[in-house]
């Protein structure tokens, strides 16, 4: 009585990409992200990108965020890639979209199997998604919307603690692929979510920034600097 096996046909790109994988399948409650869920990895994954055919553009650009997520943190030649193509190149070549799911799959898939319970190198797949995840379910954006602004947020912070001084190119490629990359948010409300975030460790959160493009790095940050942090984002916005 410990659950039954299961398996996934994921039908979106974001499903395809980033939700199927990794055994981590949950609900919201509330504002609060992912808090009931699976507990176990799935016995099967079957793609068929035919399902694709019926996808609206909106869910095309929602998948597209965690795709230049993967791309930011761990492969550069892939950012490239994306930097020369258009959402609708992949959205009418069948065998370049196969070729970057797949490279997204192993991104993912190699990440998870190096660390199932996100004790190290997982945690990078959170880029984007501390701040993304309080403002996801507060302002009612979609899973895309909301880790694209927070991936730039995740960016102007980089810039305070490591080298990387990219974040108008990163930018730049959100922008190219329909994703929003400023928004206004009360960030006392952000915080008071924050506050209940699983990377959350003591007074202080487990923030994933960018060392440069196609290497992310996580960095411990306190608590009330990551207040004052946003707070100055909100200025320069």
């Amino acid at each position: 009585m410990r659950g039954v096996s299961f398996g996934f046909v994921p039908t979106s790109i974001l499903a395809m990409v980033d939700a199927s994988i990794g055994g981590k399948n949950g609900i919201d409650v509330g504002v609060y992200k992912n808090l009931v869920g699976t507990i176990r990895q799935p016995e099967f994954l079957l793609y068929d990108y035919s399902l694709l055919k019926t996808l609206p553009k909106e869910e095309w650009v929602n998948g597209f965020a965690e795709i230049i997520k993967h791309a930011a943190i761990k492969d550069a030649a892939l950012f490239r890639e994306l930097e020369k193509n258009k959402l609708t190149t992949y959205q009418k070549d069948k065998a370049a979209l196969a070729k970057l799911i797949r490279r997204n799959v192993a991104i993912k898939s190699a990440v998870v199997e190096k660390d199932e319970f996100e004790h190290g190198e997982r945690r990078l797949l959170n880029f984007g998604h501390t701040l993304g995840h309080a403002i996801e379910n507060l302002y009612e954006l979609s899973h895309g919307q909301a880790i694209s602004i927070g991936m730039v947020a995740a960016c102007m912070i980089s810039e305070e603690f490591t080298p990387f001084r990219e974040t108008d190119r990163v930018m730049s490629l959100l922008k190219k692929y329909g994703l929003p990359t400023l928004a206004e948010f009360d960030p006392k409300e952000v915080m008071a979510v924050l506050r209940m975030d699983k990377k959350k460790v003591k007074d202080s959160m487990n923030y994933i920034l960018l060392n440069k493009v196609g290497q992310g790095i996580v960095k411990l940050i306190p608590i009330n600097e990551l207040d004052k942090l946003l707070q100055s984002i909100i200025t320069a916005r």
